[in-house]
């Protein structure tokens, strides 16, 4: 059994106030693998005292010091890659072919770095100076589907700005951000400006939204759990960045390349077992090819080889819990139950898998708009697949969703697939399958979230604006924010 004791604050490994444990599941074989120490509002308060006390020293480090310390984080970072592949798949399933899980927080680290180098911090608009600094105290929570990913790109990019934090992961992924931590630490972040409380939403999560010294507060999760942190922030006025659910649609035009469509919509919708915001769980197809495509999505899904994530040769893993494996099942059974027609996947056991909360990639067709699997975020490996008349049906049933954080759009003449990209109410929006840039900005509209992580968006999460008069000598000297 593994044992994470400590949380992290002040440049130091430190007990809990009031020693407590939770045990992580292993989700492949249904048993405990570790145990973590879980913080509590006492330790809020410790972590926001040591971030607070570092933010004067900190937030005046300059460029050239921030450069040097996410370099270091880097270097780090890369000597535990395989150590942080191995524990991602003990504690949330996710299988360490899959290399992106590991290899993308550092392109992200990268990208941080390189912004920062070129950013201008002061600007002028006439003769006046408008500068950016700072925001201060940054509470980050961040998920268990992305465990490193996400929170190395809240981490790095708040650093990169000059804030100091407090990370809290997912209890699931708590393992990962407690590794996380240690990295960060061997890297020679300054006491007190990253610090590390593992605990329960309810605590530590509500602490952290509710706290009167803290200045930030970016959650990723459920659209639900969002409007809990954006409640409890309220009270003190402080910045709320979310990013949260998303049941993102790819619009598949007549003239598309059906096969590729189809291919890459089941690639990508049940990429990390479905468990991805991202995920186009929603695929519309012409009324008059849903038949051609179904084959094409039906022998995809087929080819997935689900096992242990300590495999090498597995591609599919388990979901994360039991919870979440009977949630999913649930949907499929209403699928079921509300008349859509199941081609493959579906609620038995893979075959072979008498353990693991191991779910069948699962596609259903003939799924209308208003079917429950269609408008709910199921995450997990379940497609909706549903027919449209024309283009414009196909839009409407896109943007009628409370969601709006990712679509797709397939298509052969660029011209109508780009009136049809530029109709969706959607973040971000891949034509053809293009791969998305770690330098653009990525967020949702609706319910999706507020604000934007990632590239030179994402650093301004982390930036106040200050206007300055009276210095339009030095002010000249600068470049000008308009034009």
């Amino acid at each position: 059994m593994e044992q994470y004791p400590h949380l992290y604050i002040n440049g130091q490994w430190t007990d809990p106030t009031d020693p407590r444990e939770v045990e992580l599941i292993d989700p492949t074989r249904e048993e405990p693998f570790a145990r973590v120490s879980l913080g509590s509002a006492a330790d809020v308060d410790r972590a926001v005292a040591a971030a607070r006390q570092a933010f004067k020293s900190f937030s005046t480090a300059s460029v050239d010091e921030r450069i040097s310390l996410i370099d270091r984080v880097v270097d780090v970072y890369e000597s535990h890659s395989d150590e942080f592949s191995r524990l991602i798949a003990r504690e949330v399933g996710i299988p360490v072919s899959n290399r992106a899980q590991v290899t993308g927080p550092v392109e992200h680290m990268r990208v941080a770095r390189d912004i920062l180098r070129e950013y201008p911090f002061e600007s002028r608009i006439g003769g006046a100076i408008v500068r950016r600094e700072p925001i201060g105290v940054c509470a980050l929570i961040s998920p268990w589907n992305w465990p490193i990913q996400t929170g190395v790109i809240k981490i790095i990019y708040g650093l990169a700005a000059g804030c100091t934090i407090i990370a809290k992961p997912s209890m699931n992924s708590a393992a990962s951000g407690t590794l996380l931590a240690q990295v960060l630490h061997e890297a020679g972040v300054p006491a007190g400006v990253f610090n590390l409380v593992n605990g329960t939403g309810r605590a530590v999560g509500d602490a952290l939204s509710r706290h009167p010294e803290v200045d930030m507060i970016s959650f990723t999760g459920s659209t639900a759990a969002g409007r809990q942190v954006g409640a409890a922030a309220a009270d003190t006025v402080k910045r709320v960045s979310l990013e949260l659910g998303g049941k993102s649609a790819n619009i598949v035009l007549p003239d598309a390349d059906l096969e590729k469509a189809a291919r890459w919509n089941i690639q990508r919708a049940f990429f990390n077992a479905g468990q991805s915001c991202h995920a186009p769980a929603r695929m519309l197809v012409h009324e008059s090819q849903m038949e051609q495509v179904a084959a094409f999505l039906v022998d995809e899904a087929q080819r997935y080889h689900l096992g242990d994530p300590l495999d090498s040769l597995t591609t599919m893993g388990p979901v994360v819990s039991a919870e979440q494996c009977k949630s999913i099942r649930d949907f499929i059974q209403t699928g079921i139950n509300e008349g859509a027609n199941l081609v493959t996947g579906g609620l038995e056991r893979p075959e072979g898998m008498d353990q693991g909360y191991f779910v069948k990639p699962t596609v259903f067709t003939g799924v209308s708009p208003d079917m429950t699997i269609a408008r709910e975020e199921i995450f997990g490996p379940v497609l909706a697949v549903m027919p449209y008349r024309d283009e414009d049906e196909a839009v409407r049933i896109a943007n009628d969703s409370p969601y709006g954080l990712g679509g797709y759009v397939f298509g052969g003449d660029r011209t109508n697939a780009r009136r049809v990209v530029n109709a969706l109410r959607a973040g971000r929006v891949s034509y053809n399958g293009a791969a998305t840039d770690s330098y653009t900005p990525m967020g949702g509209y609706k319910q999706s979230g507020i604000g934007r992580s990632m590239g030179r968006f994402g650093l301004e999460e982390y930036l106040e604006i200050k206007s300055v008069y009276g210095f339009e000598d030095e002010a000249k000297a600068l470049p000008a924010l308009f034009g």
